[in-house]
């Protein structure tokens, strides 16, 4: 305090207290959550059990006996969180309106879309008719046809209604980004997916005017007529044209139809440091990571790829502190990826590698740090169903945190902990609380009413 005229705590009759504020790791191995197989039935009594429950996971049973156990239910019992809406009540962000994961898609991509656009996210499909006239989606783009529908989008890349213009941008395997933006006597709005996602029970549906209150309905009706006359027209054109036409003289399936989903109108959205006080990053594993990563301001350093990925990730946290983050968010997909291969095996190995390379997590310097461990959603590795609101264990450790009696990371044994069941929105609140960064509610330093202590209010001058 130089130049100060008197010594700091003068007058006061309490000591002063120290700065212990720490940083925090949130590590999210996704679609940990899982529902018992019988698969994986325990001896000699034959209980199924999860994935978790099964797999030999010392280094997260370690930290159940250091720290407070819970079950996470991201956004309530029996709602089945996508990643994305998980990750922004993760990030504190529930109060904020999400603004769609093409956005972030598209950011990631390195693309930065024009402020009032409305952006799809577009994939390439193949498709049949059924007696009705609905279409059914029967597959999509192969991993060594990239380039064959990249030839194809070209084709149906701009395109013009009398009041919407429509602009694709062309990623890898029949994927990209349809921005749509208005005429002079026109404005867009959000409007509803046509990608079936459960393409064995629904068919491609008509895309209409989202009726919610995070979206503005204003445009939306006459940019839902658009997108569909839009998608009419590339249906027409791909059937026609000459590449599809030769694929189906040898016995290949015309990619004849584009499927839209994932709706966002582009708006202004609040930094992750204005909004939780505290200086965030992450270590993004795919386009939609870095892209959120982006949209919220956030330090990033990518994650690798290999057999050590997840460990390196722990690295990449490590320096991304050193270099000013207070918090770091890790994320690992094989759990998820195991989850929706539908075998309850593949996910207990895919668990017992998580834990393995989680083996730092023992050692400094985050035995310093808070450290939280859990799942974005539940991914059964069983059954027809894809994301379920099935509970997925959590476990914080950290200098402040007093063990709960809690000894082994599962469905039900984090179920007995001292958090019970935890929301999406508590878990960073929890996280700054055990880092001794809470926000006193009854103080009032910045704009935004931030879940932490912020690390740097606007100082008056």
């Amino acid at each position: 305090m130089t130049g100060a005229a008197s010594p700091l705590h003068y007058g006061e009759d309490h000591p002063r207290p120290p700065d212990d504020r720490c940083p925090m790791i949130l590590v999210i191995l996704d679609g940990l959550g899982d529902r018992a197989h019988a698969e994986l039935a325990e001896e000699p009594f034959g209980l199924p059990r999860t994935a978790t429950e099964a797999a030999s996971t010392p280094v997260l049973d370690a930290l159940a006996r250091r720290g407070e156990s819970g079950v996470h239910v991201p956004l309530g019992w029996g709602r089945a969180a996508p990643s994305e809406i998980a990750h922004w009540s993760l990030f504190g962000l529930s109060d904020i309106t999400f603004p769609g994961r093409t956005r972030l898609e598209a950011l990631g991509h390195g693309r930065s879309p024009e402020l009032g656009s409305l952006l799809l996210f577009a994939a390439l499909r193949p498709s049949t008719t059924d007696d009705t006239g609905s279409i059914w989606i029967t597959g999509r783009v192969r991993r060594d046809e990239p380039e064959v529908a990249r030839r194809l989008l070209e084709t149906v890349r701009a395109y013009e209604t009398a009041t919407h213009r429509f602009e694709l941008t062309i990623f890898d395997r029949g994927e990209g980004i349809l921005t749509i933006t208005a005429g002079p006597q026109s404005d867009v709005g959000a409007v509803t997916d046509t990608d079936p996602f459960f393409e064995h029970l629904h068919p491609m549906m008509q895309p209409l005017a989202v009726r919610s209150p995070d979206f503005e309905t204003t445009g939306s009706v006459s940019t839902a007529s658009a997108v569909a006359e839009y998608l009419r027209w590339v249906r027409i054109t791909l059937a026609e044209d000459p590449v599809n036409q030769d694929r189906l003289t040898k016995g290949l399936p015309a990619l004849d139809t584009l499927t839209t989903k994932w709706a966002s109108v582009i708006g202004s959205v609040p930094s992750f440091c204005e909004v939780t006080g505290i200086r965030g990053a992450m270590v993004p594993t795919s386009p939609f990571y870095r892209g959120l990563s982006r949209l919220l301001d956030m330090d990033a350093i990518d994650a690798t790829v290999g057999e050590n990925s997840l460990a390196d990730s722990l690295d990449a946290a490590r320096r991304l502190v050193a270099r000013g983050a207070q918090f770091v968010h890790v994320h690992t997909k094989v759990t998820d990826e195991a989850g929706h291969a539908k075998d309850p095996l593949a996910k207990k190995a895919a668990v017992e590698w998580c834990d393995a390379q989680l083996a730092a997590l023992l050692r400094p310097p985050f035995t310093d740090w808070v450290v939280a461990v859990t799942g974005d959603h539940a991914t059964p590795a069983s059954g027809g169903v894809l994301h379920t609101g099935d509970p997925t264990p959590f476990v914080v450790v950290g200098p402040s945190v007093r063990p709960d009696g809690v000894v082994a990371f599962g469905e039900q044994a984090s179920r007995r902990g001292a958090l019970g069941v935890i929301a999406a929105s508590d878990v960073l609140p929890l996280m700054c609380s055990h880092a001794n960064r809470p926000r006193f509610l009854g103080h009032r330093p910045s704009a935004y009413p931030t879940i932490a202590l912020p690390d740097a209010p606007v100082p008056f001058r």
